[in-house]
């Protein structure tokens, strides 16, 4: 199980977008696959199971609906004050959507457990057995409901709070799409120093709770460090709209500018974060084209841009579209594959 987090500081960057169609190329190749919606936007639960099931979840007619849980049952048990999260809770059925992975749908309010996992942050690293379990909440849901599936996803939001900290804290990997403009390289610096700065606090804390309680970090399975730390897989670049000229693009001098910065910015601010055999070659995982109407197509659809069809609303120019895109996304998925695993070729058992 690789658990990969979809993050940047910078919001707008096509993450939720990239984040579900990977998987569903994943799932695609045979692997299986875990969404777990962690941003209170719920942009990736509502793409993946669509409009109508959404309406169900968040505002059915007679309460909630006790046989579709989200992710707000999961902490639940945290936000009334305990230590640990309800487990056993079941996910939507990759069977159930056409993207084909299991879903931990996200739910609105649960931004209100953010001010829980603060005070227990707080805690954690004072060495607090409590404080420590509490932020080791995502490390327990993906062993939890997660140890099946080949790859786990989270789609996090753009916060650098502690809901995405201790998010962080329960991956093995995490990627940043990026737009071209000036603040998703601004989001790159932040993030290296936030992860930095914490990672540094969780290690002394469990430091500090060995020597307060010798055996408590094991017995809960916390885990000892933040393998996040060397975890970074790489980046995509969400391209701007072009003007074309009788048919020849015509690039903007203003964002390529700073599209050739972000080979030397991500190395100078995330390169020791690397995960082990991603070089400065292989950290650029591929350039995301502006799809235009192609993804509020494939909104509408609750369908990956792949698998849009005729009765989806494709038509005329968009068959090629889907079709490059298609070719793009493997692509990336490839690239992902081999960052992940590049002693084996990008082959995942």
């Amino acid at each position: 199980m690789k658990v990969i987090s979809f993050f940047n500081n910078k919001g707008g960057v096509g993450k939720t977008t990239l984040a579900c169609n990977l998987a569903a190329v994943l799932c695609d190749k045979g692997h299986s696959v875990l969404l777990i919606d962690c941003d209170p936007q719920c942009n990736a639960t509502l793409l993946v199971l669509g409009e109508k099931k959404a309406r169900a979840l968040y505002w059915p007619p007679e309460g909630p609906q006790e046989d579709d849980p989200t992710i707000l049952d999961v902490v639940a048990p945290l936000i009334e004050g305990d230590a640990k999260i309800a487990r056993g809770v079941s996910v939507s059925a990759g069977a159930n959507n056409r993207f084909g992975m299991d879903v931990l749908p996200g739910h609105p309010r649960l931004s209100i457990v953010e001010d829980r996992l603060s005070d227990a942050w707080r805690d954690a690293t004072s060495g607090d057995i409590g404080g420590l379990r509490k932020s080791s909440w995502m490390h327990q849901l993906v062993e939890d409901i997660g140890v099946k599936h080949d790859f786990v996803f989270l789609d996090l939001g753009p916060s650098l709070g502690s809901l995405n900290r201790t998010a962080l804290l329960g991956s093995h990997y995490f990627c940043t799409p990026m737009g071209a403009d000036i603040f998703s390289i601004v989001g790159l610096r932040n993030i290296a120093e936030w992860i930095e700065s914490w990672s540094e606090f969780y290690v002394h804390g469990i430091k500090l709770c060995d020597k307060r309680h010798a055996d408590a970090v094991d017995r809960f399975g916390i885990p000892r460090d933040a393998k996040i730390v060397q975890g970074y897989l790489g980046y995509t670049v969400q391209s701007y709209v072009s003007k074309y000229v009788s048919g020849v693009r015509r690039p903007t001098k203003a964002y390529e500018v700073i599209i050739e910065k972000f080979p030397s910015e991500v190395m100078n601010h995330l390169g020791s974060h690397l995960a082990p055999g991603v070089t400065g070659e292989t950290v650029h995982l591929g350039d995301i084209p502006n799809m235009f109407s192609i993804v509020p197509l494939a909104q509408s659809a609750a369908a990956p841009v792949a698998m849009l069809r005729a009765d989806d609303g494709v038509r005329g120019a968009h068959h090629a579209q889907v079709r490059r895109y298609a070719g793009i996304l493997q692509g990336v998925a490839e690239s992902l594959l081999a960052n992940i695993m590049p002693e084996e070729d990008g082959d995942v058992a």
